[in-house]
């Protein structure tokens, strides 16, 4: 297959080393983590490029997506006529460790632990991915999409599920290691960091299995969604399926 592939340049090493051992021709393009300010930016500048992808002269037979839903940028992506892969993934997190499974196993009690990895230690102006105000990237209007689809009431039950208030974790800071850029030497120089400023650090183990299932073009339909060409992505919030496909309307 003749791929394009479009993703974060915080996965520029993991897409980069899957990529040269891919069997398929891929096409790669990145774009910047500050990005990810601005969900409706963000959103924007995806469909252009999957725009941009799909009148390409020479046609692809589909379109990867390195970016779980993103704080809603990636709900609302349509597939214009290449179809679109994505990973059934709330964020950069689950793509890091490798499955949703473990993403729930390590953040569902506390999904606002600040967090890093190599891609964060180079690409950005800080150590630590975090969920507040303060910092560069945030989850956007998730809270209000869940207003919108499902009422101020049902809206109010779902985030406070899914991000439940905790006293313990405040402090904790997690670094994602994957074998394949344990050698840069991040996690040591994050720890020292953290430390500093007294916080708890836990190492968890990194995974490229999500990566190199998208970039190998095996998509089952547990890890991955295809849309179509007509339709585009919708949220469905949960910790399974995460994100669905819809028709289109007309533009």
């Amino acid at each position: 297959m003749k791929l394009k592939a479009i993703a974060c340049n915080v996965f520029m090493r993991e897409v980069a080393h899957c990529i040269a051992r891919s069997p398929h021709v891929i096409d790669v393009e990145f774009t910047e983590l500050g990005e990810h300010v601005h969900s409706d930016t963000l959103r924007s500048l995806l469909q252009a490029k999957i725009d941009a992808a799909s009148a390409a002269a020479t046609p692809y037979d589909a379109i990867v997506l390195g970016f779980g839903i993103c704080g809603n940028a990636g709900i609302g992506l349509k597939a214009r006529t290449t179809r679109l892969v994505l990973p059934r993934a709330h964020d950069c997190c689950t793509i890091l460790l490798g499955s949703r499974e473990r993403f729930q196993e390590h953040f569902a009690d506390h999904p606002s632990t600040p967090f890093s990895s190599a891609g964060y230690m180079e690409r950005g102006e800080y150590y630590l991915r975090v969920e507040d105000g303060k910092t560069q990237l945030h989850y956007g209007d998730a809270y209000a999409s869940y207003v919108e689809q499902y009422g101020e009431e049902n809206a109010k039950y779902i985030w406070e599920t899914m991000h439940p208030q905790h006293t313990d974790d405040s402090n904790r800071a997690v670094f994602i290691d994957l074998p394949e850029t344990r050698h840069l030497g991040y996690a040591a120089r994050f720890r020292a960091a953290a430390e500093a400023e007294g916080k708890q650090v836990v190492c968890l183990e990194g995974s490229l299995a999500l990566v190199r299932k998208l970039l190998d073009g095996q998509w089952g339909p547990e890890e991955f969604l295809v849309v179509e060409p007509g339709w585009e992505t919708a949220g469905v919030y949960d910790w399974s399926a995460i994100v669905r496909s819809k028709p289109t309307a007309s533009d």
